[in-house]
């Protein structure tokens, strides 16, 4: 488990965190877990950057950049006809997600 963590995208700021558990709620991956008295990142390397933990947080302890993840990837792959993944995938329809 992670106190702080940041990936070219997510970022949690432990400190930040008032426990809330949105982020438990909303993450479709479950990168989310309860810790003692504050929320952990128990996945960081499932965040697809849906960016779900971030606008539910009301003490913005989390913050997702999109761009680079799989997310990005369908979508831009819905909108171009051409599957990719910008995260470990590539333009022959290998991908991770």
């Amino acid at each position: 488990m992670f106190d702080s963590y940041r990936t070219t995208t997510l970022r949690y700021d432990r400190d930040a965190c008032i426990f809330c558990r949105a982020c438990l709620q909303v993450c479709p991956h479950a990168v989310f877990a309860a810790g003692p008295g504050h929320v952990q990142l128990a996945a960081a390397e499932r965040c697809m950057e849906c960016g779900a933990c971030a606008v539910n947080c009301p003490a913005n302890a989390i913050s997702v950049d999109s761009g680079v993840g799989c997310a990005n990837a369908l979508i831009r792959g819905a909108v171009t006809g051409k599957e990719t993944c910008g995260c470990c995938g590539d333009d022959e329809g290998n991908s991770c997600c």
